[in-house]
């Protein structure tokens, strides 16, 4: 008696009411079913799973000392490369102590910066080394004087490196110890460019 009746087609007004609230009832249907279904889930989405995956590193247990001690020589291996190629690059954390500190890189970068005569010091001494097995009287009597010149050369040119750099710390780095800086700077000038460690940060002729 009292149910309820379905709009007539003769009355727009309420067929359009009655399908909005159908329409609404079946999208409420449908969030709650979407909100049920990511509440159940609990787990991350393919996406962030696939990104924890990659972050992860394999790790296997090793099964006994042996394979323990080499599971260990690997990874220092694999330190010991990093930190040789950051001691390439420069970067303070790797570098030894003897060659930490801005003064040491504003040492080697002067030395750096042009070519010295102490870095054929290296070359003069294969040479001096040849000379010695050379018996011919002329040759014997050259060989000292090249050697007390080649001393020279470097204790001078090393002294004016000293010299230098220490004038260079005070102006640009004011308060920084200088202790040992011309015999560090005087030894770097005796090596070979591409054989010096840290490896050169500017080239020839570059200002720094």
């Amino acid at each position: 008696m009292f149910r309820r009746s379905r709009p007539t087609a003769e009355d727009p007004a309420a067929q359009e009411a009655a399908d909005l609230a159908e329409a609404e009832a079946s999208n409420g249907d449908g969030v709650a079913k979407s909100s049920a279904i990511t509440a159940s889930k609990g787990k991350p989405t393919p996406k962030r799973s696939e990104a924890e995956r990659r972050r992860r590193q394999p790790y296997s247990a090793p099964k006994d000392r042996k394979e323990a001690a080499r599971q260990q020589r690997d990874r220092d291996r694999v330190d010991r490369g990093r930190r040789q190629d950051a001691v390439r690059r420069g970067e303070e954390w790797a570098l030894p102590v003897r060659d930490r500190g801005p003064v040491k890189a504003l040492a080697r970068d002067y030395v750096d910066s042009r070519r010295r005569l102490s870095e054929f010091y290296m070359y003069g001494l294969l040479v001096l080394l040849v000379l010695l097995f050379i018996k011919t009287p002329i040759v014997q009597s050259i060989v000292p004087i090249l050697v007390v010149a080649a001393v020279l050369v470097m204790l001078v040119e090393g002294i004016l490196i000293g010299r230098r750099v220490r004038a260079l710390a005070a102006e640009r780095l004011p308060g920084e110890s200088t202790r040992g800086i011309g015999l560090y700077s005087a030894m770097r000038a005796l090596q070979i460019r591409k054989l010096r460690m840290p490896k050169p940060r500017v080239n020839i002729g570059d200002t720094f």
